[in-house]
């Protein structure tokens, strides 16, 4: 049973159980599936402050959605507490690629020097995480939800916003890594 959990799932198991929540959540409650609506829940939540966007009636509209940021938190720890923080395992040639754009060798998921608190103190660290972030954020509020909202609830409910939305942020995945990331860096 550990191997199974310790270990990612196969894409035959894992798809259909991320598909069946679609189904549980319309029949359960009428619920849309997306992390960027925790967010904006928890924002509304702890401090609403003067932005429109975050004054609304979360309590009505979010608090399921804060229980599903409080599951996805400690459903990480409870994993990593228990199982441990496995190495991941890069391409080759995603080693090589990174190493052509100047970085050293990976040694986890991502290039220290780009995603470390230190890189933060630099131009090309701020650069990459607070705009990359501020991007990710300002685009998933301008496009009414993020990947997970619009590729796993919007395509399973044929919304038509939704591979739009999506065919954008591939669009704008792709522009990043093959134009913006080998400028900045």
């Amino acid at each position: 049973m550990e191997h199974m959990i310790a270990g990612p799932w196969p894409w035959y198991i894992g798809g259909p159980l991320i598909g069946l929540c679609v189904p549980m959540l319309l029949l359960l409650g009428n619920k849309q599936l997306g992390v960027s609506g925790c967010l904006r829940a928890l924002c509304a939540a702890i401090a609403p402050g003067p932005v429109e966007f975050f004054r609304y009636d979360w309590k009505e509209s979010g608090l399921w959605n804060i229980a599903l940021a409080f599951g996805l938190f400690a459903g990480g720890f409870v994993a990593v507490s228990l199982i441990g923080t496995p190495t991941p395992d890069v391409a080759t040639s995603t080693r090589a690629a990174i190493a052509a754009l100047g970085l050293s060798a990976v040694s986890g998921p991502v290039p220290k020097e780009l995603f470390s608190w230190q890189s933060l103190l630099t131009v090309r660290g701020l650069t990459c995480m607070l705009g990359g972030g501020f991007l990710v954020g300002f685009g998933a509020a301008y496009g009414g939800g993020c990947t997970s909202g619009h590729g796993v609830m919007g395509l399973a409910t044929l919304q038509r916003a939704s591979v739009v939305a999506l065919l954008g942020m591939f669009a704008g995945g792709l522009i990043a890594t093959w134009f913006l990331l080998p400028a900045i860096l």
